[in-house]
């Protein structure tokens, strides 16, 4: 597949994760770009909070990327495979689900995975998930640490593709079918998540970063640092300005595509109450 990002874009978005010349494409590498990538760009409903939900398209996600914004997984994962793509990496993208209840095998098309092949081996790669994986994962069977949180990948029945398990986690497994998708396949899901009224995007404002040892998470306006085998630690943001300074500050969000009316309306949703039952991740 031909990557559709042109030179200035594969440029910009490689400055958004702080990397100036990326290396030939091999495991390291593969790595090193999804560390970056996670760090940098946060996993964030903002324009969904707002009803202007931005599109899926892949090469249109990448350019909101190099310019300073976030997303879910439609947009993150699509726009991670068109780079990685245009670096040279065999990608290929997947139909997946993510659910609360850990025995679940089903595949409900609520989430973009990844994978790639590179140096002789198979990854699942996956930065559209806010609490995932700081790096690739073998794509085999097995379990994994990274940073003190446990993940292991199990295949589905037959063999039809994978089930992730987040250990931790509190919406613990990603099943994801091997057979390759394209964008198309989510495009009814993204309608339906980003505009009904049950959704978790659509209820809840949130913000996700994940980094080496643990990830910031903004819930509302609750701000909660989460590592492996401790209690979050939280903290309520008690005003309009600690709040953007926190999205900007904490979770690399740039906000000057926000106007005066635009962070008024974050902040009387970020100060509405928070629905606990709410599936946010499930709906990733």
């Amino acid at each position: 597949m031909t990557s559709g990002l042109s030179p200035a874009v594969v440029g910009a978005y490689l400055r958004r994760l702080g990397i100036d010349e990326p290396e030939p494409p091999s495991a390291d590498a593969l790595f090193a770009l999804q560390r970056a990538h996670v760090e940098r760009v946060p996993y964030e409903n903002l324009d969904i909070q707002l009803g202007r939900p931005p599109g899926i398209d892949p090469e249109g996600s990448a350019r909101r990327l190099a310019a300073g914004r976030g997303g879910y997984c439609f947009h993150l994962n699509g726009a991670f495979a068109l780079l990685l793509e245009a670096l040279g990496y065999e990608v290929a993208r997947h139909v997946g689900g993510v659910y609360d209840d850990r025995a679940a095998r089903k595949v409900s098309g609520n989430h973009l995975a990844l994978s790639v092949r590179v140096g002789g081996g198979a990854y699942f790669v996956d930065t559209g998930l806010g609490d995932g994986p700081y790096e690739p994962i073998p794509l085999r069977e097995g379990r994994w640490t990274q940073g003190g949180f446990d993940y292991s990948l199990t295949p589905l029945k037959n063999r039809t593709g994978w089930s992730f398990e987040n250990v931790g986690g509190p919406f613990p497994v990603m099943n994801f079918r091997s057979a390759t998708a394209t964008m198309a396949d989510f495009a009814a899901e993204h309608v339906r998540l980003t505009t009904a009224a049950d959704s978790g995007f659509v209820r809840t404002l949130a913000a996700l970063r994940r980094d080496a040892t643990g990830m910031d998470v903004l819930r509302g306006r609750t701000l909660s640092r989460v590592e492996a085998h401790t209690d979050p630690v939280k903290r309520e943001l008690a005003t309009p300005e600690e709040f953007f300074e926190v999205l900007a500050g904490v979770f690399g969000r740039e906000l000057d595509d926000l106007d005066a009316a635009d962070r008024a309306a974050l902040w009387a949703r970020a100060t509405a109450p928070v629905d606990r039952g709410e599936k946010q991740q499930q709906e990733a």
